[in-house]
């Protein structure tokens, strides 16, 4: 691959100090350490970046660890045959322009020496200090991946548990990973393609997650090149035929420039040039691309005030685009990202999009947890707790990384946990949903009632019989919004397990493994389907029976719909779901006519010898005190369990209660419905019949 191929090039860069020349590092690093006065000449423009973010600092042990780096790694050649020492260079020079504290520098000068050379961990500490030693061991325990299938789920559980201990940890790996990527281009096409995948599939998410879009934004579009070169080169071409394209851009920054000094406000606009795999997105969405879609208009003010001062200017004078307006500001992501997005139209139709956002604000977005300095610095007394078993204890953890350190240590299975952080890393958009007492719970959009249930309880939640969200009862499968207020309702029976249905319900890795153990332990309560599905082939020996319906199906799973509740001596047909499992509906069942429109083909169901049952009755009434008393004791005199009720909030004066119910025998059902409809106030009762989300 050629190296523009693996380098898309300035125009997906927008920090302005040029990149690191390896060759002349290279020539500087073979002629050894300089006098102990002064900084080595290979390290001066790290030095350099580093001062223009933090003039003060203490230059001393990025000397020192230069020296000890440079020794160590003298001899030692990458497979592009720079110096092996450019490497560690390379590494801290991004971390320093994206402003890296001097301890995240040190330590990365030295990743690679405690792997890879004589150095040892206890020399690092009296060198450098038990900070330093820390990060070093940190990032070593991550070196040397083997991009196998089998070995990546181990080596990104360590990475995450890293990254958890100390996000500084995983601040050096993505730099690490960002300067081989630039390089990757003197390895296979295989090599570079496997380690691409893995690149997209968790470091460019976990890149995003830590808030640091200068580097996702590279390691996105060197991803692009090798991964699809085709549209890789489309696009490149696409952006070098409209290298005049920022003109229309500069012309409507002048105006923004003339329109904020007018109104008094201190403001910089400049323009950031889209990068490669952001214009090839903007062409799918949009399909041909004018001028105003290869960049982004970019304010700068000094104080948060001011962002909305912007705003209002902008939207006086130009034509705003509504739908496009954002407040990350008021609102920021999970992953620290704060700024104002609008758009407005000009003159001609073109709409140019504008991020308005503090100094401040720009740094953070641009290198996220990076930018925040030392998280661990010592609190006041008053302030600070001693962490339990040596755990760190880090304000700037976000919600979602706290997360995923718990369920990873229930995880066991390395193929579960590697599936698990794909697709959790997948979410790429967080809501905030507050308890009942007032507490809050962060969870992936999309999230359902099951998830809040084992967020908020853990293994508790395996009890949640329903919820209420925001005063309304509601399904467990109902899924949340952000500011949405959720009280989980628990059964007092604590032996209460989930539902395999539950499985289709969450979208947490919590929530999920947390049911799928569960009912792993419990195989009497319930199956879990299994990943694929089996085709149906009636047989007439080894029949596996649940409740008491048999199916046509050896070693499936059978399980009665909740949408129709069936019992003896209902009419019946099953279908066949995941994992080989049959659901079991009444014939009448809006579910059965879905799938026969389908052509999933029915399975033969009968009724077994065991008297038990259970069903689901809906009883509609007219409110009035004592009313559930008197339904619930109706119940109990017919010798019917209940096993769990929900009761809707009065509508028009008219209540529905919901029951499921354990019946000792199917036959007492028409008495059971009887003497419930005997209850003064109700008017009607009714098998539960209601479609399923599937069979």
């Amino acid at each position: 691959m050629s190296a523009e191929a693996t380098n898309p090039g300035a125009h997906s860069r927008r920090r302005g100090r040029p990149r690191i020349d390896l060759r002349r590092i290279g020539r500087a690093a073979l002629m050894g350490p300089t006098a102990r006065d002064r900084l080595p000449d290979a390290i001066g423009h790290v030095a350099e970046a580093h001062r223009a973010h933090h003039p003060d600092a203490d230059l001393a042990n990025l000397r020192k660890a230069y020296v000890l780096a440079e020794s160590s790694h003298r001899g030692q050649f990458r497979k592009s045959g720079e110096p092996y020492i450019t490497h560690p260079l390379a590494v801290t020079l991004i971390l320093a322009e994206l402003g890296a504290e001097t301890t995240t520098l040190t330590a990365s000068l030295l990743h690679d020496t405690v792997e890879d050379t004589e150095v040892t961990l206890d020399q690092v500490r009296t060198e450098f200090g038990a900070e330093v030693c820390y990060l070093v061991d940190g990032v070593t325990k991550l070196e040397k991946v083997d991009y196998g299938a089998a070995a990546e789920p181990e080596t990104f559980r360590k990475m995450l548990v890293a990254t958890g201990n100390d996000v500084r940890v995983m601040s050096i790996k993505l730099a690490d990973r960002l300067h081989n990527m630039r390089t990757l281009g003197v390895m296979r096409p295989e090599k570079q393609a496997r380690i691409a995948r893995v690149t997209r599939d968790v470091l460019i998410p976990l890149a995003e997650r830590l808030g640091v879009q200068a580097l996702k934004t590279e390691l996105e579009d060197l991803v692009f090149a090798i991964l699809h070169p085709e549209e890789y080169e489309r696009t490149r071409a696409l952006i070098a035929d409209n290298a005049t394209a920022g003109d229309a851009l500069a012309a409507t920054a002048e105006d923004f420039r003339v329109v904020l000094r007018d109104a008094g406000i201190a403001a910089e606009v400049l323009i950031r040039p889209r990068h490669f795999v952001s214009v090839h997105r903007s062409r799918l969405k949009r399909g041909e691309l004018r001028g105003t879609d290869f960049g982004r208009l970019l304010v700068l003010v000094g104080e948060d005030a001011d962002c909305y001062g912007v705003l209002g200017e902008l939207h006086t004078c130009f034509t705003p685009v509504i739908s496009e307006f954002k407040d990350f500001i008021a609102a920021p992501k999970f992953n620290l990202y704060q700024s104002l997005h609008t758009a407005v139209a000009g003159p001609d139709g073109a709409v140019a999009e504008v991020l308005i956002r503090t100094h401040q604000m720009h740094k953070v977005a641009e290198a996220g947890v990076i930018a925040l300095g030392n998280p661990y610095v010592p609190l006041e007394p008053a302030e600070g707790m001693e962490p339990a078993d040596g755990e760190r204890a880090d304000p700037t953890r976000p919600g979602w990384l706290s997360r995923l350190l718990e369920w990873q240590q229930s995880t066991p299975d390395p193929d579960t946990f590697w599936t698990s952080l794909r697709a959790d890393l997948a979410q790429d958009r967080e809501i905030t949903v507050y308890r009942a007492d007032g507490g809050m719970l962060g969870l992936p959009a999309g999230a359902s009632c099951v998830d809040a249930a084992y967020a908020q309880y853990g293994e508790e939640a395996h009890a949640c019989i329903g919820a209420r969200v925001n005063g309304r009862l509601a399904t467990l499968s109902t899924v949340l919004s952000d500011g949405d207020t959720v009280h989980l309702l628990l059964a007092q029976d604590a032996a209460s397990g989930p539902s395999p249905d539950w499985l289709d319900q969450a979208r947490t890795p919590a929530a999920r493994i947390a049911i799928s153990s569960w009912l792993q332990s419990h195989p009497e309560g319930a199956k879990i389907p299994a990943a694929a599905p089996r085709r149906a082939a009636p047989v007439t020996a080894d029949r596996r029976a649940a409740a008491n319906a048999v199916v046509d199906l050896p070693d499936a799973t059978v399980r009665l719909a909740g949408c129709c509740t069936p019992v003896p001596p209902d009419a019946v047909t099953g279908f066949a779901v995941r994992g080989g499992a049959v659901t079991v509906h009444r014939e009448e069942c809006p579910a059965v006519a879905r799938m026969r429109a389908l052509d999933r083909e029915p399975i033969g169901v009968s009724w077994g010898d065991a008297a038990e049952c259970r069903v689901t009755l809906i009883a509609e009434s007219f409110g009035r005190p004592r009313l559930l008393a008197d339904l619930t004791e109706a119940i109990a005199t017919e010798g019917a369990a209940i096993v769990s009720a929900t009761v809707e909030p009065p509508s028009e004066q008219r209540v529905r209660h919901t029951y499921t119910l354990q019946l000792p025998d199917a036959a007492g059902l028409p008495a059971l419905m009887r003497a419930m409809r005997d209850v003064p106030g109700v008017y009607d009762v009714s098998r539960t019949q209601h479609p399923a989300a599937t069979a």
